[in-house]
């Protein structure tokens, strides 16, 4: 019954083409239009609400929400720091599920990235050339390139989930020994991957992503858990 009724209320959203932000009923138009009880009302919308499908604003009533990739987020890194601790390799299996994303979309970009996004790049690689020499690649700077890189490809969601992707494994990451990275590797692994790109070599572009996952792979195959 209860998930009856969150389906409702999303095909209520999705039928009146609702932008996040929009006000929904208040609880009482939801009760007659959905002809259930005030408090199955409010359950179903808390559920949504964890969703981030709706936003519930006390003293002002309820809105489609954001509807972003936080809640996913938050499940794969407790999802993968649950299975570090319990002795597998979940932070393995997020770390390839991201290459095969990521892989599978840098070939599409040889040679079609904006003179702008390449700019930023460059301004990023240089960055990471001066962290390196001060003796560590900044996760911020790493998450710039990457966002960067992908920007040119137009697709919004695409972005959303391969920040949700970075953000659980750099999260998860943070708590885990035995990771450090050579800086100077680090840097010229991004490098590459722009060269190859800027020049239009598809399958050098795919071979330095390639590369760049394998360093962290065997950096994470010579750690366990705690």
């Amino acid at each position: 019954m209860a998930r009856d009724i969150q389906e409702r209320i999303k095909k209520l959203i999705i039928d009146r083409r609702l932008a996040p932000g929009a006000p929904l009923p208040t609880e009482t138009e939801l009760m007659t239009l959905l002809g259930v009880s005030r408090n199955s009302v409010r359950e179903a919308l808390k559920a949504l609400q964890a969703m981030g499908i709706v936003e519930i604003r006390h003293g002002f009533g309820t809105y489609v929400g954001p509807m972003s990739m936080a809640p996913v987020t938050e499940g794969l890194a407790f999802r993968t720091v649950a299975g570090h601790y319990r002795g597998e390799d979940s932070l393995l299996q997020l770390l390839e599920l991201r290459e095969a994303v990521e892989t599978g979309l840098v070939a599409r970009l040889a040679g079609q990235v904006p003179e702008a996004d390449l700019a930023e790049l460059d301004e990023l690689v240089a960055r990471m050339a001066a962290e390196a020499a001060d003796g560590a690649v900044r996760a911020d700077t790493d998450r710039a390139f990457h966002a960067a890189l992908y920007r040119g490809l137009g697709n919004r969601l695409l972005s959303e989930v391969l920040d949700a992707f970075w953000e659980a494994f750099h999260r998860v990451r943070t708590d885990l020994a035995g990771l450090g990275a050579d800086p100077r590797v680090t840097h010229r692994q991004h490098a590459d991957i722009l060269e190859a790109v800027r020049g239009g070599d598809a399958r050098r572009a795919e071979q330095a992503v390639r590369r760049h996952f394998d360093n962290i792979r065997q950096r994470l195959s010579s750690s366990g858990p705690k």
